[in-house]
């Protein structure tokens, strides 16, 4: 399996994996030249996409859905709330192209599941991607980290983890207070604490990739991120490198190129 995180903010996300046969997207949420560009840049083709998976319908997942299928014939999967409160936001998809799916399908040799996110969408996924060998998972937009969650991504060797925001930078910053209320609610956003301890939740599994992602822009900073959630492991007695390899999404360009 390969992984790049090409965006992941609350900017736009756009997420990049597969296997050697098999490369698709999870969502497209910023320009259509922007994520186009991104790809070009790690050296993959957006023509050879074979899909576009969709966690939920707003504009920073979804932006350059529409453009993108149009352009290169790419396939786009989505459940079938999630279908109906986008379509009239991504434009003319052509039937051929508009794949409507339950809980797990396949895209060439990939297995793909699908697990419930709690989120102020229709109904948010977070997914699973395996080429039988070696998987990732995608799980953001989390209001609260939920036993399905974790049993979805628990045996995934790379798993790109919601880290939204610091809960004192939301409360004493600059959102009105029903955006505030939306953030820290149980259908918004996991804060870098409940993301630390997630992780650790999840590591007692066995060692794996951990990429905090969705940071916001506002109300998180990188490096609070990153030390807030190391600190959570190493107190749970976890070392970085031997048990857990931690790392950071980028908001604004692609991030490392990964082989799982």
């Amino acid at each position: 399996m390969i992984f790049c995180s090409l965006y992941s903010g609350s900017s736009g996300n756009s997420i990049f994996t597969g296997s050697e046969k098999t490369k698709v997207l999870i969502d497209a949420g910023l320009t259509g030249k922007s994520i186009i560009s991104a790809l070009e840049n790690i050296g993959e083709n957006p023509a050879e996409l074979k899909g576009i998976l969709v966690t939920h319908e707003h504009v920073d997942h979804i932006k350059a859905i529409g453009i993108l299928s149009r352009r290169f014939n790419i396939p786009v999967y989505a459940n079938a709330k999630t279908w109906q409160a986008m379509q009239s936001c991504i434009g003319n998809v052509s039937e051929s192209n508009i794949r409507v799916f339950d809980r797990s399908f396949i895209i060439g040799d990939l297995e793909v599941s699908t697990f419930r996110v709690p989120h102020d969408a229709a109904a948010c996924v977070g997914y699973t991607i395996s080429d039988g060998k070696k998987s990732v998972s995608v799980a953001t937009d989390i209001g609260v980290f939920t036993e399905e969650i974790r049993l979805g991504v628990k045996d995934s060797d790379l798993i790109l983890l919601e880290s939204n925001h610091d809960i004192e930078m939301v409360k004493f910053g600059p959102y009105p207070y029903p955006l505030k209320r939306r953030i820290l609610g149980e259908l918004g956003h996991l804060s870098n604490v409940d993301s630390g301890l997630a992780a650790l939740e999840l590591l007692r599994s066995g060692k794996k990739k951990i990429v905090l992602g969705h940071l916001s822009g506002t109300n998180n900073v990188p490096e609070l991120a990153y030390k807030t959630v190391e600190n959570i492991l190493i107190e749970g007695g976890l070392t970085l490198g031997a048990d857990v390899d931690l790392s950071l999404a980028s908001r604004i360009r692609p991030s490392s190129y990964s082989e799982v």
